[in-house]
């Protein structure tokens, strides 16, 4: 990319202008990146205009503001985490880009300190930094980094990661730093997981690690199966280590999870064989790397060179080029989910891109279609996001045909022709007709799943054969199966069939929520299910509630009332509940209360907590309540032994002694959020 003319033909003023928009617009991706997660660009592209930045500011440095990105390490705080001040600043990495700015950075080094440098030689690995602190070698602390000074305490979560050991080889107490990752099978597995939930898909591996460290809940964090690479100790020479390898040998000892991909390098042309040799392989390896680094290994020296406002002075990262290809856009297929979620996948012509053969690019939602203004022959550049999955990059809009016409949106289903809607809560387009033909296969087989109506033995190879023989086209129609239809399926027998018949009837008799559950409403999962289910007691009684009292119910704000009354309003679904309850499937909920089984599973469960000023979506006796329910203990003094401070307008004294004190501080967006993924 680069500025748009050289570095000479500016003056202070325009450079200074130039700098301003640039700044805005890395923190704007910088915020994307560190703080919510969700990254809008690619890696190369935001690079691009940070070195764009970095050369204004180095030919005008009175432009230099403390807020650029250029003096900025990491992301905000979350405020839903406890906040942990490092002892020692956790700094970024300089990069380069190229291997002569490479030899560049070694001869600088060289000539700096009169001497010949041996370098650790490691893996960039692509996940969030995290520093572990142990006492007596047990693991009491561990903490992102955040912006480098002060990080965010995750050690509830850290300690559900398998790689990091809870007790180590010997007692003794220091700080360790390294990375957390999400191995690429976890990434892969996780979102066909959210895709089958119609829930929106990581963009990449880095981004799946920072989203499941920063949960509330440490039993999704475990779910996620993330790895750590450990690579730094903090204070080495309070065990007398004196270089990198030994310091990387010693954490090795102690337990810590350390990559045997590192070497001893001694000049360049060592490095650049490390170099090539992990290009090379980086899509073969279990796990997303993004380059080289280059270490001091000589822990004095490393001391001696020091650091500046953000990165030491004695380490450099090689960020390998993304990987690309060209490709013409033919076509722009949509596939709908078992949620109703309508997906467009480029269809295009083959090229070779990271060791496989590419024909067919996610293009994930319309919204990004439209904000890349791809179009149906365009020739664009692809990569893989996360090495994993192929996504159009670039489109090359000088190669565009001049008759080229902007890509109309579906409108209507690709499966029923109803028509699409667009959601306010989210990018995609989805149909929300239950008997969508493309819906209903997996609607069944979700509708028989162990978590909604438990139909031992209708799997998915069963669903497919009764949906192909035109036996079933909705869920009430597996109540009318007969033994003489299930017994003209390829691999049912007598045994089998009855076996099946007894299981769907005995489902019949399923608690109202194992039923809700199994719908596939909208933002209504298992726990949802259950305290709406406990809440109204039958079927007719949610079906006939305002948007106000659902709202009071499920604690979410206007998000599930919509769902839960836009899919009620649809005469296809009165109708699929008129024959389900003439079958006989029970309508009324029988099943425990929630209360118990809520707190166990709640992230507020344990947690003293304060109401503060004036809550718009609460009334506070009906909050405290449900947070007790949850298993909090509210009470109406802030004190050292509280956790947290949910404070709406106007809050006083108690918002004013709860930041004196450091407590946690939400608002009822953060309240909302939090008590949702409670219920989901």
């Amino acid at each position: 990319m680069g500025l748009p003319k050289a570095i000479e033909t500016y003056t202070e003023q325009t450079a200074n202008a130039a700098a301003v928009a640039l700044r805005q617009q890395l923190n704007e991706w910088r915020d994307a990146y560190y703080t919510a997660d969700q990254p809008t660009v690619e890696d190369h592209v935001y690079d691009e205009q940070y070195r764009d930045l970095q050369t204004l500011e180095a030919a005008f440095p009175a432009i230099i503001t403390a807020d650029s990105p250029t003096q900025q390490v990491g992301g905000a705080v979350l405020p839903q985490f406890t906040k942990v001040t490092h002892r020692l600043p956790m700094l970024s990495m300089g990069d380069v880009f190229s291997e002569a700015e490479l030899a560049d950075f070694m001869a600088r080094l060289a000539k700096n300190t009169g001497r010949e440098i041996a370098y650790s030689t490691e893996l960039k690995i692509d996940g969030l930094a995290i520093s572990l602190v142990y006492e007596n070698g047990q693991f009491v602390r561990g903490a992102t980094r955040g912006n480098g000074t002060i990080g965010e305490d995750i050690t509830k979560n850290l300690k559900t990661i398998d790689s990091i050991p809870q007790t180590l080889t010997r007692p003794v107490s220091l700080e360790v730093r390294g990375e957390c990752y999400m191995p690429r099978a976890a990434f892969a597995a996780l979102n066909q997981r959210r895709e089958a939930a119609g829930q929106a898909n990581f963009a990449n591996p880095r981004n799946a690690a920072a989203g499941s460290l920063r949960q509330l809940d440490a039993k999704i964090t475990k779910q996620r199966q993330l790895a750590t690479w450990l690579y730094t100790v903090v204070e080495p020479e309070q065990f007398e280590l004196t270089t990198q390898t030994e310091a990387l040998a010693f954490m090795r000892e102690l337990g810590f999870q350390v990559n045997p991909a590192t070497t001893l390098s001694h000049d360049l042309a060592d490095i650049q064989d490390f170099i090539a040799t992990y290009q090379a392989q980086r899509d073969q390896l279990p796990y997303d790397i993004d380059g080289v680094v280059l270490k001091v290994d000589d822990l004095a020296l490393q001391t001696a060179l020091g650091n500046t406002v953000k990165v030491p002075r004695w380490e450099i990262a090689y960020k390998f080029p993304p990987e690309e290809a060209k490709t013409v856009i033919r076509d722009i297929e949509w596939t709908v989910g078992r949620t109703g979620v309508v997906t467009p996948t480029a269809v295009m012509d083959p090229v070779q891109l990271a060791g496989t053969t590419v024909a067919r690019a996610t293009l994930h939602n319309g919204d990004l279609i439209q904000e890349k203004d791809i179009r149906l022959l365009d020739t664009v550049m692809i990569h893989k996001a996360g090495d994993i999955i192929p996504e159009v990059s670039t489109v090359l809009v000088a190669l565009r045909g001049a008759d080229s016409q902007p890509y109309d949106l579906p409108t209507a289903c690709p499966s029923c022709g109803q028509a699409l809607v667009h959601l306010a809560d989210e990018v995609a387009l989805r149909c929300i007709n239950p008997m969508c033909p493309a819906q209903i296969q997996e609607q069944l087989t979700h509708f028989a799943s162990r978590n909604a109506m438990n139909i031992d033995g209708l799997g998915p190879a069963i669903v497919q054969q009764l949906f192909q023989k035109g036996l079933v086209h909705d869920v009430a129609d597996l109540y009318q199966l007969t033994f003489e239809q299930l017994i003209e399926l390829d691999k049912i027998k007598e045994k089998s069939a009855n076996k099946l018949l007894t299981a769907i009837a005995n489902s019949k008799q399923n608690s109202l929520e194992r039923l809700l559950a199994g719908l596939g409403i909208r933002h209504v999962g298992t726990k949802m299910a259950r305290i709406l289910a406990e809440a109204f007691g039958s079927m007719t009684a949610l079906q006939m509630a305002s948007s106000e009292v659902l709202q009071a119910v499920a604690t979410s704000g206007e998000v599930i009332a919509n769902s839960l009354q836009a899919y009620f309003a649809l005469p296809t679904v009165q109708s699929l509940l008129e024959q389900l309850a003439l079958a006989g499937v029970n309508m009324q909920y029988t099943g425990p209360t929630t209360q118990d089984v809520a707190a166990a599973d709640s992230p507020f469960n344990g947690q003293t907590i304060v109401l503060t000023g004036t809550l718009e979506h609460y009334k506070r006796s009906a909050l405290s309540r449900q947070l007790q329910d949850l298993g909090a203990k509210v009470t109406g003094s802030v004190s050292k032994k509280t956790d947290l401070v949910i404070a709406g307008a106007e809050a006083g004294s108690k918002l004013a002694k709860a930041q004196q004190l450091g407590i946690t501080v939400w608002d009822e967006s953060q309240l909302q959020q939090a008590l949702a993924a409670s219920e989901s």
